[in-house]
């Protein structure tokens, strides 16, 4: 990877981009810091504080810290990455929506368009609850009409202002633009975590005591890191071979190539969505300001991960049984409506491609079917994995962090991505020397 990098500064095209990128990181970091006007800066400080559940801290993790501090860039691109997984899902259920993803580029273009406005509706949705909910309890330094409008606006146009960035990262920096601002969001909240493991296991503990600890928890945070690595890179190649035909006066085909099946099939979105729904009664019970008490109560903490692997309550443990039948779940969901077996089937039917030993048509449908359900199944355990073990240390020995498995997924993939997207713009630029030489 050091080695890609120390090459790709090397070439002017593409060191302009990186340079680019990190621009546009340094004007996302400096907004992520500026407050809005007439609001309480230490208001959802203090509130966090009195918080159970770690789903904000979570939002907050994703926002890059500007949440928890109310800056102009509080609602980051939670809400384009909330339109995006709405639109994708909707294509699915919508005939339109679902040509506009098969018309090629200018179907595309259509869908960024609804993506985008479906992301300023969100976001306008989010910052009147914000402003007018938590306004009345004192984020708002005096609660009226002018101040609720000019947080509303400053949010929406923070958030607009980040979906532009990402989009201009993509088509003139590296990478994913939206991806890449939010790995930096993450990471900016690195520091701050292991400065908190650092203060609660080894400060203050003799040389051996705090040495083991560290290196244990480096060698946990490692051990995740090569986990990720593998659930990314790993794919099962399944062989196609394409019968010789003759057109006009030569003899095509006959080519070997394969169907690359990604074991982490669905990304990190099954975690995300278990998350998301395990997370939300807890945060609709923090808006309306409801503890819980008796039966709810009790559903409460089980569905509150900081509840999870505590030795003193296993009971609330169930909560985490259900939350690795969501990951599994989503895991297969989310797979089944991105990727068809017998669409796939029927494309290699008409273009002569067979898998040996297998019959075209519905036999190979079968066939692809029975393995991606093994891939999956094999995919959603090492999420769960990943996923699992910040949860079981928080639960065992308190070490609450705001990066988790979904963190390091994220981080993990979009940084082999963009390392493959500077490798191939790189590969492109030699062949092009090549041809003009």
């Amino acid at each position: 990877m050091l080695k890609t990098l120390k090459n790709a500064f090397k070439v002017k095209e593409i060191r302009k981009k990186i340079f680019y990128t990190l621009l546009m990181l340094v004007v996302i970091r400096f907004g992520s810091q500026l407050p809005i006007p007439g609001v309480n800066r230490h208001y959802f400080a203090d509130w966090f504080a009195a918080q159970t559940g770690d789903a904000f801290s979570f939002f907050d993790a994703f926002t890059g810290g500007s949440f928890l501090n109310m800056s102009l860039l509080a609602l980051n691109i939670t809400p384009y990455i909330t339109s995006s997984i709405i639109i994708q899902l909707l294509t699915i259920a919508i005939p339109k929506l679902e040509e506009m993803q098969k018309d090629g580029e200018d179907g595309r273009k259509k869908l960024v368009a609804i993506t985008r406005y479906v992301t300023i509706a969100l976001a306008l949705i989010e910052s009147i609850a914000m402003a007018v909910g938590f306004g009345r309890s004192g984020l708002l330094e005096e609660f009226n009409a002018l101040n609720v409008i000019s947080v509303v606006c400053a949010l929406v146009a923070g958030s607009a202002l980040l979906m532009w960035i990402g989009e201009r990262i993509t088509e003139n920096g590296v990478g994913n633009g939206i991806s890449i601002v939010l790995v930096i969001n993450i990471i900016s909240r690195l520091p701050q975590d292991f400065a908190g493991l650092y203060e609660q296991f080894v400060k203050g503990r003799s040389i051996a005591v705090g040495v083991v600890s560290a290196v244990v928890i480096l060698a946990i945070v490692v051990g995740m890191v090569v986990l990720v690595i593998l659930l990314n890179d790993g794919t099962r190649k399944i062989p196609v071979q394409y019968a010789k035909k003759i057109q006009g006066r030569k003899m095509v085909g006959g080519q070997s190539t394969n169907i690359p099946l990604k074991i982490n099939t669905a990304g990190v979105i099954p975690i995300i969505f278990a998350s998301s729904l395990m997370q939300f009664p807890i945060i609709i019970c923090s808006f309306i300001g409801y503890s819980g008490t008796g039966v709810w109560g009790e559903i409460l903490k089980v569905l509150n991960s900081n509840n999870w692997c505590n030795p003193s309550q296993l009971k609330y443990s169930i909560g985490l049984v259900i939350y690795v039948v969501l990951v599994i779940f989503f895991a297969y969901f989310y797979t089944s409506i991105t990727f068809n077996p017998l669409e796939v089937a029927n494309n290699m039917k008409k273009q002569g491609g067979f898998i040996p030993g297998i019959r075209p048509g519905k036999p190979t449908s079968d066939y692809l079917t029975k393995i991606l359900n093994y891939i999956i199944f094999i995919g959603a355990c090492g999420l769960t994995i990943v996923a699992v073990i910040p949860y079981f240390f928080n639960g065992v020995f308190h070490a609450s962090v705001s990066f988790g498995g979904t963190s390091l997924i994220i981080i993990v993939s979009v940084v082999l991505e963009t390392i493959k997207q500077i490798e191939s713009q790189m590969l492109v630029r030699n062949y092009k020397g090549f041809l003009n030489d």
